[in-house]
């Protein structure tokens, strides 16, 4: 067998006190919205606008916990829902793993809008000055993944390839260090260096779907298939399909919200 990475055996878990562990994935989202957090503190003080950090709090809490519930329930939902349905206590066992991005979107999205429509104000200015933060969490997260093994790629004979734990002996992509570099730094430098554009309300939102849908897309490619999740017309996975539908719906937002002019304190 040629020469390879070797898989670095991190323990899951980071310490432990009693029946409490804390793991290290779990500390990825905590880092995740940390950084979200200090970095829309930044962009209001770099407009001025610092009376708004309590509408922040409040705005990035019901999208922080909209997005873990969301998460989950699109793991159940999306690509599980036969087991789950014979298995519903399952269902809250979050520490076993399963969060889906698109779920999550889906669950931010949804409890974000009732945030700031409870405050009369406009969903598409919080949502860009929030989204372009996100990729820093999607990031940590992958890292995350690699550190518990899971979400490994598919075999291949590169020389940066790793024999996981889970994956059986065959040398596999590490294809969550690919997505941590794709939709979490690349994304991060570019929509970060795009923040003080004076673009629409809701652009800098559709930018972020449509780009981190076609970073996913490719990426899957290198990504094992999730097991016993069939694939659409025999090889499109699961995540490619609601990648599609991201760029999609990000192309339609792209050219719904260009050419309009609204602050945080106005609907839109």
């Amino acid at each position: 067998m040629q020469d390879m990475l070797p898989y670095p055996q991190i323990d899951p878990e980071i310490f432990r006190i009693g029946p409490l562990s804390v793991r290290w994935y779990g500390m990825m989202y905590l880092l995740g919205f940390l950084a979200a957090y200090f970095l829309a503190r930044y962009q209001l003080k770099e407009r001025g606008l610092k009376e708004l950090y309590p509408v922040l709090d409040d705005v990035l809490f019901w999208a922080g916990v909209g997005l873990v519930v969301g998460a989950r329930l699109g793991h159940v939902f999306f690509y599980y829902p036969g087991y789950y349905l014979k298995h519903p206590l399952e269902i809250v066992a979050v520490w076993k793993g399963g969060m889906s991005f698109h779920g999550g979107l889906l669950g931010a999205v949804l409890a974000g809008w009732l945030c700031v429509r409870r405050k009369g104000l406009s969903f598409f200015w919080w949502a860009d000055l929030l989204v372009v933060t996100a990729p820093i969490g999607l990031g940590l997260g992958r890292i995350g993944n690699f550190i518990n093994g899971e979400l490994f790629g598919r075999p291949t004979d590169l020389p940066w390839a790793m024999v996981f734990p889970a994956g059986g002996p065959v040398p596999r992509h590490p294809s969550q260090l690919y997505e941590a570099l794709g939709e979490g730094l690349f994304l991060f430098l570019v929509l970060w260096s795009l923040r003080r554009k004076p673009w629409a309300p809701g652009t800098k939102l559709a930018l972020f779907m449509v780009l981190y849908g076609t970073i996913r897309f490719f990426i899957e490619f290198f990504r094992q298939p999730d097991v016993g999740v069939s694939l659409f017309w025999g090889w499109m996975t699961r995540g490619q399909f609601f990648c599609l539908l991201m760029v999609l719906a990000g192309g339609f937002l792209w050219g719904w919200r260009r050419g309009r002019k609204e602050g945080p304190y106005l609907t839109g």
